[in-house]
């Protein structure tokens, strides 16, 4: 069974919001010398930066693929409760898609990452990788270096491999100060299935299907929900079914 994508009025035609500034001319000297980075979000970032930036491109990198091995107890779950977020592991033959954002001049560039070294190193246990993206667009010429957070089996918070129906499982009863587990994972999922349809991104997908199996199994005990912290609430999970629930703006992880 899968879940219909959201409405693309969540996800508007690309570049979502208001348009960019304009970059600067080229044959503008302090143009050339302007400090320019740009960052590659392939979890919680390709909806939610959470930093200004010039432009941001969708597209992919090669040679590793994304996984819900990364443990958060602080955006997605708690201490009690730990959530599951995505990491990359080094993956020959395989790509992962996201999206790159282009940070410029030294105001831009410091502050996002400022902003980033907090969101993901500090409390997310990522650290900096340069990576080759390849933007979706078939004119878009030679491949960019970018940055990018992954997180290592060596930080504390690794969780490692695990079943999809197990994966699911935890999702299920998380939830941090950014929101639900559950809303991380559908917004993950949208994004993959509305600027990148052409992709099968197995291991997602596999988890969506196990989550939704799981929902309605949570029914059968309403008042064992209602006591239990952390689990979705009647109106949610029937939102979570249906592909329409109301998620918030609010920042999360990877």
């Amino acid at each position: 069974m899968k879940r219909d994508a959201q409405s693309t009025q969540e996800y508007p035609a690309r570049p979502e919001g208001p348009e960019p500034p304009a970059a600067p001319s080229s044959s503008d000297p302090a143009a050339e010398l302007e400090p320019r980075l740009w960052i590659f979000g392939y979890g919680s970032l390709v909806w939610r930066p959470g930093f200004e930036f010039t432009s941001r491109k969708v597209g992919f990198i090669r040679g590793y693929s994304r996984r819900f091995w990364q443990g958060d107890t602080f955006h997605r779950g708690s201490e009690r409760a730990p959530g599951r977020v995505v990491t990359l592991l080094e993956d020959r033959g395989a790509c992962t898609w996201g999206v790159a954002y282009e940070v410029c001049g030294e105001q831009q560039v410091a502050a996002s990452l400022q902003y980033l070294n907090v969101r993901e190193a500090v409390l997310g246990g990522y650290d900096t990788k340069l990576v080759s993206f390849h933007p979706q667009e078939k004119e878009a010429g030679e491949p960019i270096q970018a940055l990018v957070y992954i997180a290592t089996p060596q930080n504390p918070s690794y969780l490692g491999p695990a079943s999809e129906e197990d994966i699911a499982a935890q999702i299920i009863v998380s939830r941090g100060c950014a929101g639900h587990n559950v809303e991380y994972l559908l917004r993950l999922v949208d994004f993959m299935r509305y600027f990148c349809p052409q992709v099968e991104d197995k291991h997602l997908f596999s988890i969506e299907e196990a989550l939704i199996a799981l929902l309605p199994c949570l029914c059968h005990s309403e008042k064992a929900l209602e006591e239990a912290p952390g689990v979705p609430q009647k109106a949610e999970r029937e939102n979570f079914l249906q592909g329409s629930s109301r998620r918030d703006e609010t920042v999360g992880t990877a």
